[in-house]
């Protein structure tokens, strides 16, 4: 098949664009056979019990060893069903390891007292916090560059504490998380899953873990930057955990509507899913990431070589829609990331989708983009001191393009270049179809409420 010329960039060379065009035929064997689907689309109204579900056979890192089978075996009387955040709190029990399945319906919202009535960011305020206040003591005119100190950051940091005691649950070892039916959404938690093992997540809307006291961090990309303080959801030394048809996203409290404060967006929400502190073995299926900044980081710093052989994570059949950048970004990791659909809208911010960082082995294949005409194919990827990405079958506005030549040659005197050999082959992962089929798969099937 042919493609029709992209979009002409007037900042590359003449070189990089000649490189394009031959990088534009659909290199020989990327619809090559694989195995039969193991995780099909879900049909929804089906009526099948998704809390005594487990991940199928073969279905991702997940699947390594023993598999993934979450809370399935529970008995009766550690079947629950939630309807606030106190009935959540109980049944996660501290992050207990006891097999335990847990339903959500309707709305849950962590952002609530033990009676259910609704905190905002001033019932959790102490200490004489005040945001005009903290603006003043910590300007970089006077403050300078140094971590900010003194009354107001320690009534910042009591009244985040406070904050963190409603809103980060802690999910223990063989628990299944599932949304009871369609419509259910837990928003403004921080769900963790911190030194567990056998963990699911399914089903479940994941909607604005809202941080109402970020941090000011000087030194940060040299301009100083807003930290907060909460993922959607962290996974922290978790082995075994399946994510399947969930929505996660800022929904609600968008960063991108907040303030600007010392030149910088005040941000109030971190990651909607960041795997890192040595977890492993994880599938992320049909589900859907959007409407957000940083979308998913999966390895946490450079200098955490602990991660080295860990973070094996399978990323297939989801949807990052209107997300900025990470989606994801990889460091130490072997990363499977296949028939995922990308949309980038036109007029938003946009950075990056794939990031390749330190010692990363991302093997990238059958993906889909759809981007307005400003984004170019080399945009779609990022490296930070990345060496390697494999990648096959993918397309880019209805095109077959090879990611990383057109992305060594646009970048060619400014970076190392990437290499195609990451040092392995995924075995464990479904049927991968064509970039074009699989995007209209996850258009139809992706995200919570299509699980069944």
């Amino acid at each position: 098949m042919t493609a029709s010329p992209l979009r002409r960039p007037a900042r590359r060379t003449a070189a990089a664009l000649a490189l394009l065009l031959v990088c534009l035929a659909l290199p020989p064997g990327a619809e090559a056979a694989t195995p039969p689907a193991t995780s099909p689309a879900p049909v929804p109204g089906s009526g099948r019990d998704l809390g005594r579900e487990v991940l199928a056979t073969d279905d991702g890192w997940a699947a390594e060893g023993a598999g993934t089978t979450g809370g399935s075996t529970a008995d009766a009387a550690h079947v629950f069903t939630v309807r606030n955040r106190a009935q959540l709190a109980a049944a996660l029990d501290g992050g207990s390891s006891v097999p335990k399945i847990i339903r959500v319906a309707g709305t849950v919202d962590a952002n609530t007292d033990d009676r259910g009535r609704r905190l905002d960011c001033a019932d959790y305020a102490t200490g004489g916090y005040d945001l005009d206040a903290y603006l003043a003591a910590y300007h970089p005119r006077t403050w300078g560059g140094t971590k900010p100190t003194g009354p107001q950051e320690d009534a910042r940091k009591a009244s985040a504490a406070r904050q963190a005691e409603r809103v980060e649950l802690r999910v223990g070892s063989n628990t299944t998380i599932v949304g009871a039916g369609r419509g259910a959404v837990l928003t403004g938690a921080s769900l963790q899953v911190k030194d567990a093992d056998n963990v699911i997540v399914r089903n479940l809307e994941l909607r604005d873990a809202y941080d109402c006291f970020p941090v000011w961090q000087p030194n940060t990309g040299g301009l100083g930057d807003w930290k907060a303080a909460y993922d959607t959801l962290w996974l922290r030394g978790a082995t075994h955990v399946w994510i399947d048809h969930v929505t996660a996203s800022d929904k609600g409290h968008p960063d991108d509507r907040e303030p600007t404060h010392f030149g910088r967006n005040y941000l109030r929400h971190d990651g909607l899913l960041d795997i890192t502190n040595g977890s492993d073995l994880v599938t992320v299926s049909w589900s859907r990431f959007t409407d957000h900044d940083k979308a998913m980081l999966i390895g946490n710093a450079d200098t955490v070589t602990t991660d080295r052989g860990k973070l094996r994570v399978t990323l297939h059949h989801n949807e990052f829609d209107s997300v900025v950048q990470r989606a994801p970004r990889v460091r130490f990791g072997q990363v499977h990331l296949y028939n995922n659909r990308y949309v980038v809208p036109d007029g938003g911010d946009y950075r990056y989708s794939i990031g390749v960082a330190t010692e990363s082995r991302i093997v990238a294949e059958n993906n889909s983009f759809t981007t307005p005409g400003h984004v170019e194919v080399a945009d779609l990827l990022k490296s930070w001191n990345g060496s390697a990405l494999s990648q096959r079958g993918t397309e880019f506005n209805g095109f077959p393009v090879d990611l990383v030549p057109i992305y060594n040659a646009y970048n060619s005197g400014s970076e190392t270049d990437l290499a195609t050999d990451v040092g392995w082959t995924p075995a464990l992962h479904g049927r991968i179809d064509s970039a074009e089929r699989a995007a209209a798969d996850v258009a139809r099937g992706a995200g919570a409420g299509r699980a069944g």
